[in-house]
């Protein structure tokens, strides 16, 4: 079966999520390129959007078309040649609305898993749970005469346990997308000893072809992305605690928060990154990823106690922010929780904080300006140089965490998870935003 043969049928399960949504929009760009190529009048494309409610894909056929308008807008130059032929088409306008009603057309929003049964690809975006993947997989295999194959989301159950349960013999890689899909350029790829050589194939050029970039993570619970981030997130949960023994847990939070967005120049602090995941999110991968680790326990009975209260974090179907850690207003962070009594502090009480956190050695130096500064390199040598010699709480906490998350990222290198440290840099680079990778001689 050819690469375009593969696409002709094609499933997205939980295709109304916020991972699910994008893949089926780049999906279905990549098949309506397919389908306007000269010659492919008359081939049918089919691509499913399977999903629980019929409200959730009324709201995904809603997005589907307001984005797909502004890929349209963009490369209407383009479109201008592909429908050169279309006399009928005379104002952009024209253009714009055939390439979106050519795009929609290929998609079937559905409720019925029998869908699938005819599909040669399947891209599965559900929740992280184990039990259900290979509920699924199995069904429409044994359903399926396609034998088709299963492109797996997850961002922590191993691929080899889902290819065995579901009895798919290879037919089941990791293709873990980056929230936003359509934007994140980040794709980890993870393959087994039983993997189809022609399947990562496909992988790879379907990934060319969206404009990804791919790292290839070895098949253990957490991958890089993962395995890096729980570690790292745990770790500012226990730097937190530590802290709260000299004062309100509260405090520690943001200080801490605030050390490692402004101290360590990352797009966000820990805990409005746990938020921006979900509490609940973060709190379920540590546990998928948890027994398969002997040496460490990926745990925090902060998470536990937040969960059970209701405070989870992630986002609104707007796609606003859920309050966690921390309130929001307007997208912007404005309060911190009291984990005493889930009441929220609001920042502006919290000016003594940062006098106990101190200041950076730069206070000009932050993420915005370095990501896109020529000599990063050289500008953060001598930022984290000069805060080797300050004697603060921030500059001793920030040291610390920076030394923590390079010890983390070699031991994903040590133990086989990342096949090179310039890997898992590039996953912290691309897939979480971070200025520069974790794996470096900045805090040595």
């Amino acid at each position: 079966m050819t690469y375009e043969e593969r696409l002709q049928n094609v499933t997205v399960m939980g295709a109304a999520g916020k991972m699910g949504s994008g893949i089926l929009l780049l999906t279905a760009l990549e098949m309506a390129e397919l389908k306007l190529k000269p010659g492919n009048e008359s081939v049918t494309f089919v691509l499913n959007a399977m999903d629980l409610s019929d409200e959730g894909l009324a709201g995904l056929m809603q997005y589907m078309r307001a984005q797909v308008l502004k890929v349209a807008e963009k490369k209407t130059v383009a479109l201008r040649k592909i429908y050169h032929d279309r006399e009928d088409l005379i104002e952009n306008s024209d253009i714009i609305n055939q390439y979106i009603n050519d795009v929609i057309s290929l998609v079937r929003p559905t409720t019925r898993l029998e869908a699938a049964y005819e599909s040669s690809l399947i891209f599965e975006a559900v929740n992280e749970n184990k039990d259900l993947k290979v509920r699924l997989f199995r069904q429409i295999d044994e359903n399926n005469e396609h034998k088709p194959w299963f492109f797996t989301n997850t961002s922590s159950v191993p691929i080899n346990i889902l290819d065995r349960e579901a009895g798919l013999k290879g037919r089941v890689l990791g293709f873990h997308f980056y929230n936003p899909p359509a934007i994140q350029k980040l794709v980890e790829l993870i393959c087994t000893d039983e993997t189809l050589p022609e399947m990562k194939d496909f992988a790879l050029a379907y990934a060319k072809n969206l404009g990804k970039i791919v790292v290839p993570s070895n098949d253990f619970a957490g991958f890089i992305g993962n395995g890096h981030f729980m570690r790292d997130a745990l770790h500012g949960i226990h730097e937190a605690e530590r802290l709260s023994a000299e004062m309100p847990l509260y405090e520690a939070i943001y200080i801490v928060n605030k050390v490692t967005q402004d101290f360590l120049i990352r797009p966000m602090g820990i805990f409005q990154l746990i938020d921006y995941v979900g509490i609940d999110v973060v709190r379920f991968i540590m546990g998928v990823m948890n027994p398969f680790l002997d040496s460490e326990n990926l745990h925090s009975p902060l998470l536990d106690k937040l969960f059970d209260a209701g405070i989870r974090g992630g986002q609104h179907s707007d796609g606003s922010q859920k309050d966690g850690f921390l309130k929001y207003e307007r997208g912007r962070p404005v309060a911190v929780i009291n984990p005493e009594n889930n009441q929220y502090v609001p920042f502006d009480k919290l000016g003594h904080a940062l006098e106990k956190a101190g200041n950076t050695p730069d206070s000009g130096i932050a993420w915005k300006s370095v990501v896109r500064m020529k000599n990063k390199d050289e500008v953060l040598a001598k930022f984290f140089n000069d805060m080797k010699s300050l004697d603060t709480l921030g500059a001793r906490l920030a040291i610390a965490y920076g030394k923590r998350s390079d010890e983390i990222g070699n031991a994903l290198v040590d133990s086989g998870v990342a096949l090179s440290k310039e890997d898992v840099n590039t996953v912290l680079l691309t897939g979480f935003f971070h200025a520069y990778g974790p794996i470096n001689n900045y805090f040595n």
